[in-house]
């Protein structure tokens, strides 16, 4: 919980007068911590880009206090694959279709995986808008895999997953990681590049595998712009929750 009212209103670019009455509305995530009002900076993000604002570039970087080289989302996609033609007619039938599919080590229990992300999604829908959802685990801890994943799973129909616009889901990210740090690093990587419009193009039209990793790797390789004190791409119906 790094993260103040002042942190805040700075990264969102509004005054700490409206981030204390998002507080008392109830209408922005906010922790009290020994009488101290604290944010966490992966809800944040979360919940700015679920709201189409325009966000600083800081709230994209992820405090690197680990000595481990942390994974580009790239590698991790590679790992997790991209699926087509996912089948299932609602959101707990796809999340289950999803997690039979998922390349994970013979002793993570799937159907425990499954449970807890329907768990995450009974706290608030995944889908972001324009067609994506990013299932993800609360507590990736919980899972003891050894390396970090991407999957990327085209839906063979789109469906009501509770959206923020509303709009139905074809498209699904799925993020698996081994630690709390590198699931908001990759989490936060994973906003950025969904600003892209060439990206979110590829994905519209459920491009072949090679054109969605090379362009993906075109949008990832603006994050170092990003964290050198660059202009971020505008954010244009883009969200993570």
């Amino acid at each position: 919980m790094e993260l103040t009212v002042t942190d805040a209103a700075r990264l969102l670019g509004v005054s700490e007068k409206r981030i204390y009455r998002w507080i008392k509305e109830q209408a922005i995530p906010v922790y009290r911590i020994n009488e101290q009002l604290r944010f966490h900076r992966a809800e944040l993000l979360e919940w700015a880009t679920a709201r189409q604002m325009q966000i600083s570039p800081e709230l994209f970087a992820q405090a690197d206090t680990g000595s481990a080289a942390l994974p580009a989302l790239c590698d991790a996609l590679k790992k997790g694959g991209i699926l087509y033609r996912i089948g299932g007619d609602d959101k707990p039938s796809v999340l289950r279709a999803v997690v039979e599919v998922l390349p994970l080590p013979e002793e993570v229990d799937r159907e425990f995986l499954f449970g807890v992300l329907l768990a995450r999604e009974a706290l608030g829908s995944t889908g972001i808008g324009d067609g994506i959802a990013i299932p993800h685990v609360r507590n990736p801890i919980v899972l003891h895999v050894s390396e970090p994943t991407i999957t990327l799973c085209f839906l063979q129909h789109p469906i009501n997953f509770g959206a923020i616009d509303s709009q139905p889901v074809h498209t699904l990210f799925t993020l698996i990681s081994p630690s709390v740090r590198i699931h908001h690093h990759l989490l936060s990587r994973l906003a950025f590049v969904l600003r892209d419009p060439e990206f979110r193009d590829a994905l519209r039209r459920q491009a072949p595998a090679q054109e969605l990793m090379e362009t993906l790797s075109r949008a990832e390789a603006g994050l170092a712009g990003a964290s050198d004190g660059g202009t971020a791409p505008r954010a244009d119906a883009v969200a993570t929750r």
